[in-house]
């Protein structure tokens, strides 16, 4: 079954890039041929086009990224995304952000969703950051919870979510 794993988020960030800052650890595991992993460095309607280009290419999308949410500290949080979308006027202003180039889970969860090229199985594994500025490295909370979230990544990748 054909997976994408897509670390979502801006680097030097801190927190705020666990996702992309955990792509070379997860490239560097052992996965099937059909398991492709990226990071999704680019804006949301880059990543429409980009998944325009294969369509129907994955069966399954984990998508890993830090997103405040005022949850607690270093928790990691995992679930399935369910494609129910805002009103249109919110889609609307979700595009005009889109377009003008923000990297955001959400955003580039609804867009996608709107222009019809995510598959039913889309997972996502969100840490709550502590630090959310500018700067190199995460914080000591984070920090402890990479292991999880790497082992969390590959056990949805490989065998589904049934949270």
């Amino acid at each position: 079954m054909p997976v994408l794993i897509a670390g979502v988020g801006y680097q030097n960030m801190r927190d705020l890039s666990v996702g992309p800052d955990l792509v070379p650890a997860l490239s560097r595991l052992d996965w099937a041929a059909d398991v492709e992993i990226i990071h999704l460095h680019f804006g949301p309607i880059h990543v429409v086009q980009w998944l325009e280009e294969r369509p129907g290419h994955f069966d399954r999308m984990v998508f890993v990224a830090a997103v405040p949410r005022e949850r607690t500290p270093g928790g990691v949080y995992c679930y399935r995304w369910q494609g129910i979308l805002p009103d249109a006027e919110e889609i609307q202003q979700r595009i005009g952000e889109a377009v003008m180039g923000v990297i955001d889970l959400d955003n580039l969860l609804i867009v996608a969703q709107h222009f019809g090229v995510l598959p039913a199985d889309v997972v996502v594994v969100e840490v709550e950051p502590v630090d959310t500025s500018w700067g190199i490295g995460v914080t000591p909370q984070v920090e402890a919870v990479l292991g999880e979230v790497i082992d969390t990544v590959k056990q949805i990748a490989l065998h589904g979510y049934d949270g």
